[in-house]
């Protein structure tokens, strides 16, 4: 018997369950594909050893979690400042901005923001605007979510001018942890980032700073849990 055509009903309905996957399943960050492909090939290769696979299948697995790339769709607004971050908000306090941000020697508000191993790791654009300076700093890899942290452990600064590069500075500082040995920023000088976007990555475990103009009004609460761009942490004065 012949195989009866496929109908655009049937189509339609395959492509809302693809649709539904995507959703449900987020797509891997490009740094994230050799730390799944290489333990897959050895998963592949040893496939008739046990105690081989399994242990290579679940390695590929974990890395896969830890670098998911989940689409997000910021709030709109006027001044809004939302979380670099996937997390858990570990301290919100005034403090001296680092030198390397420009943004002078008073205290200013600042909202720390600690991922586990198991938060989604890349990095959101907090408000849009122009990139003033990127600057990487070696340091310690002490705990990422003691105090010391922020000026002793290696990081990088990046500083964005809000708006169409006029506007108050905003100072966000990737910060390398316990397990972290490598911190991505795929931003440059004078680049003009959207709000949302992702600009970079730390893996493994981390903590991002967020350093905003005076006047600011924090929304969040220490132990808050915060979603990367898409929970607001400030509104600019």
């Amino acid at each position: 018997m012949a195989r009866r055509p496929s109908q655009p009903d049937d189509r339609e309905g395959l492509a809302h369950v693809v649709d539904l996957i995507r959703e449900t399943v987020p797509p891997l960050h490009p740094q994230g594909i050799p730390f799944v492909a290489a333990p897959a090939a050895v998963a592949l290769l040893g496939r008739n050893r046990k105690w081989v696979a399994r242990p290579a299948m679940a390695a590929a697995a974990a890395s896969a979690l830890f670098f998911r790339h989940p689409s997000r769709v910021p709030p709109t607004g006027a001044g809004l400042v939302v979380a670099p971050a996937d997390g858990t908000v570990a301290l919100v306090d005034e403090a001296v901005p680092l030198p390397e941000l420009g943004m002078g020697d008073q205290p200013v508000p600042r909202v720390c923001t600690f991922l586990s191993v198991f938060d989604v790791h890349v990095q959101r654009v907090p408000i849009a605007g122009r990139v003033q300076s990127v600057v990487h700093t070696p340091g310690k890899f002490l705990s990422a979510d003691l105090p010391a942290a922020s000026s002793e452990n290696e990081r990088t600064a990046m500083t964005i001018a809000t708006g169409d590069g006029t506007g108050p500075d905003v100072g966000v500082v990737q910060i390398a942890g316990l397990l972290a040995r490598r911190i991505v920023n795929d931003a440059a000088p004078g680049d003009t980032l959207a709000l949302g976007d992702t600009y970079g990555l730390i893996r493994f475990g981390s903590r991002v700073d967020l350093y905003l103009p005076q006047g600011s009004t924090v929304k969040v609460a220490c132990g808050q849990r915060a979603v990367g761009a898409e929970t607001v942490l400030a509104e600019l004065p």
